[in-house]
């Protein structure tokens, strides 16, 4: 008996973290639900039949299991965005990169662990458009006993803000893809799940209640396919305490901005007088591109308020409120505490510059003979039809290489006048890291044919944002200005279009910039990890993806 007891307690002093630590299960159908928004039903693809789909829910540590089941006829993978997938690769759920589709009737088991996260995530589809209904809120406690090093609020509440097509999505995508043109733009903004009345449709929107003198964390999910958005309650302020799954040094907003693929958790304290008061959703963007103009609304409302009580309004920011958006970005600051330090890692093994933005190639069946198309570094990605990671795994050869450039090929002035051949190289290129590679990666947007902010992820792991501006990067004086103390820690960033900047000749153009992010890679074993950034409506809003290969730990 002494013996098993000492066991017991050498396997908790060996895997502290382990203890506590819980498997838990969920089932996910994929189903088809006729729904109706802006007064007009159509069928969606879904989630045991919701829309937004179901919340995940578990604490730091937890492993979770999920299995999919397909009884639509559409391929269908979820992608568990900003979940750290060490050594579960096979879980990420990008399709041809990590993982074959499921297929019609067939089904899938994710698993993977939560570890060293807490915060507020998404999981989303990963395949064409099926996202833009296929999405949910992944909410990661604090293990049981952990505070949160913020006042504990009375209350959590989910809020997801998607787009809405009239349209079948996939039939948006796919006219795209065979015009070359970008898609047709969303018809409303939404606020879990739903626009609020538009001037062509009075349907109810969602209510948020609450009561007076609590104070309220909202776990704020951005799950649209394409805008960056803003997030405004009329007569309150926001304190913003985490971003990403990761704490923040709290600060205090009347707006918040969200691109798609990000989260932030805020804490609203309801101190105005009893009543109702609207929440608005609004996009942003400071390029001249079509956008979604649509202000997604709903209700914050006070107990005790009569239903017809006046609402108190508010104002949407301006769509290119480029100032508002950089002042709440360079506000993101880590905890950097002795309990979650930040600690950036200062040796960089590889300095790599992305240049990314958008090219024009040859398209025989296209309206003009030609597709636009997304590029980093001239690099067009051509999907495999067989999964990268499996290539990997199984030594099959002809799906991928590994030549992908990790600077431009050509030096040109990104930012200024472009090359008149806009025509990119195509190929499913790969770039190889070695374990414990720390990685500095410049992500410079350019100015073919029209600049815009670039929305970035990276699959499995997160990265310190330590640098971001206009213009052109500069490797002798920007790095001088780097935050190396306490950067925030993302899993998805934009890099800046900038807005109107006026020239010595009195001319106003688009300036493009810059981010500068470092991560560095623990994963144990052999992966393929995406690199994707999300163009906007100049190039049929396709994610491109730079699969980062790793070499196996024998």
């Amino acid at each position: 008996m002494e013996s098993r007891v000492g066991a017991m307690l050498l396997v908790v002093l060996i895997f502290p973290t382990l203890v506590g630590a819980m498997v838990r299960h969920y089932k996910f159908s994929v189903v088809m639900k006729n729904t109706t928004r802006l007064c007009a039903t159509k069928p969606i693809v879904t989630v045991n039949g919701r829309f937004p789909g179901p919340k995940l829910y578990a604490r730091e540590d937890d492993t979770v299991i999920v299995r999919v089941i397909n009884h639509v006829t559409y391929n269908v993978t979820l992608h568990w965005h900003g979940v750290k997938q060490l050594r579960t690769g096979w879980s990420d759920g990008p399709a041809y990169i990590t993982q074959c589709p499921i297929q019609p009737g067939q089904s899938y088991i994710y698993n993977f662990t939560l570890s060293g996260q807490r915060g507020t995530l998404l999981w989303h589809a990963h395949i064409s458009w099926l996202r833009a209904t296929m999405y949910g809120a992944i909410v990661i406690l604090p293990k049981r006993g952990v505070p949160y090093p913020f006042p504990k609020p009375d209350r959590e509440v989910v809020v997801i803000l998607g787009e809405w097509w009239k349209a079948d999505v996939e039939a948006v995508i796919n006219q795209a893809i065979q015009s070359g043109l970008p898609p047709n733009i969303s018809d409303a903004h939404t606020i879990n799940g739903h626009p609020g009345p538009t001037s062509t449709c009075s349907s109810q929107g969602y209510t948020l209640n609450v009561e007076s003198g609590k104070t309220y964390m909202l776990r704020i999910v951005n799950a649209a396919v394409n805008d960056e958005l803003f997030f405004k309650i009329s007569g309150h302020q926001l304190t913003v305490v985490e971003v990403d799954a990761i704490y923040a040094k709290p600060f205090k907003t009347d707006t918040l901005f969200i691109a798609p693929g990000q989260t932030t958790n805020a804490l609203l304290t309801a101190d105005q007088g009893a009543g109702k008061y609207l929440i608005v959703v609004s996009p942003f963007m400071d390029a001249p591109i079509p956008v979604d103009n649509i202000t997604g609304t709903a209700i914050l409302s006070y107990t005790g308020t009569l239903a017809a009580s006046p609402t108190v309004l508010t104002t949407s920011p301006s769509q290119n409120a480029t100032q508002l958006t950089s002042s709440f970005m360079d506000s993101l600051k880590s905890l950097n505490s002795k309990q979650y330090p930040a600690n950036v890692p200062l040796a960089i093994d590889h300095s790599l510059l992305f240049t990314i933005g958008v090219g024009v190639n040859p398209c025989s069946t296209c309206v003009n003979g030609s597709r636009l198309v997304s590029y980093i570094n001239n690099v067009t990605f051509v999907m495999p039809t067989t999964g990268l990671l499996e290539a990997h795994y199984y030594n099959i050869g002809g799906v991928f290489t590994v030549d992908f450039p990790g600077n431009p090929l050509i030096a040109f002035n990104y930012t200024g006048t472009q090359p008149s051949n806009m025509q990119t190289m195509n190929g499913t290129r790969l770039y190889r890291l070695a374990y414990n590679s720390t990685v500095q990666v410049v992500i410079q947007g350019t100015a073919m044919i029209s600049p815009e902010s670039h929305p970035t992820h990276l699959h499995g792991f997160d990265f310190y944002a330590v640098g971001r501006g206009l213009g052109n990067f500069d490797p002798v004086n920007d790095p001088k200005k780097f935050n190396l103390i306490d950067p925030i820690a993302r899993n998805t960033i934009g890099v800046p279009s900038g807005d109107g900047l006026q020239s010595d000749s009195g001319q106003t153009t688009q300036v493009c910039g810059c981010c500068i992010v470092i991560w560095k890679y623990t994963q144990l074993g052999g992966s393929r990890w995406p690199f994707w950034w999300r163009m906007g409506k100049v190039q049929m809003s396709h994610l491109y993806h730079l699969p980062l290969t790793f070499q196996n730990v024998r």
